[in-house]
């Protein structure tokens, strides 16, 4: 992958957003939504801080043991945004600095879980779809507000949940994590099933709407961005 790896960071520099789609599309063929139960023993959350003024990333990394959830290591870096917000793409921003954190960990994930979206996604390929390709890793999208489709209100418990439906497809999952608290949106990054990948972020939230390690993954991330202003 490291030839695709360095297209991508080409591109990113480049800020060519038709590149871009190009990109995304045409990595698609490689998506793996479906796969056997997985195993995992671990899992590392990413998530990105970036800030306007600066125009600068401020990334987050959070390995954990599964299922519980035992803190392993982190790691947080900053750097500069190459590429523009433009909705659909974000994948261009975050991805280099994410993948710098993900070659400086030290014990390497068994599944990636990802602030953003999967194939939950305009081009059915966001994010959390890129970098598990890329990577050649299990990977789930994790989003608190939906990019695209349509769902049901789940019901009011933990764990209840209903299809997110785009296009006559099921992209993912709206996911009660708290009771009475706003669902959140699972889909598949690539190489695991939505069943699973939900199961996997619902066992991950122990006590808040979002999963423990995105959580800590998103405090380290604003942490080093407010050390930074």
């Amino acid at each position: 992958m490291l030839g695709i790896t360095a297209e991508f960071l080409r591109i990113c520099r480049a800020r060519d957003t038709k590149a871009a789609i190009d990109f995304q599309n045409s990595l698609r063929r490689k998506l793996k939504t479906r796969a056997g139960h997985l195993d995992p023993q671990n899992l590392c959350a990413f998530d990105v801080s970036y800030d306007k003024s600066t125009r600068a990333d401020f990334g987050a990394a959070a390995m954990v043991t599964f299922p519980d959830l035992r803190l392993i290591e982190e790691q947080t870096e900053r750097q500069q945004a190459d590429f523009p917000y433009v909705p659909g793409l974000l994948a261009f921003r975050e991805g280099p600095v994410i993948l710098d954190l993900y070659d400086r960990l030290g014990v390497k994930p068994d599944i990636l879980l990802v602030e953003g979206h999967g194939v939950a996604h305009p081009r059915g390929f966001g994010i959390a779809s890129l970098l598990g390709v890329l990577l050649d890793m299990p990977a789930i999208g994790f989003a608190k507000t939906r990019l695209v489709g349509e769902y049901n209100e789940p019901g009011p418990n933990k764990g209840d949940s209903s299809e997110l439906l785009f296009e006559g497809q099921v992209v993912g999952r709206a996911l009660r994590t708290r009771r009475n608290v706003r669902p959140v949106f699972v889909s598949i990054g690539h190489k695991i099933g939505l069943k699973q990948a939900a199961e996997i972020v619902l066992q991950c939230c122990t006590r808040y709407r979002l999963p423990d390690p995105l959580r800590r993954a998103h405090g380290l991330a604003n942490e080093l961005r407010r050390a930074n202003s």
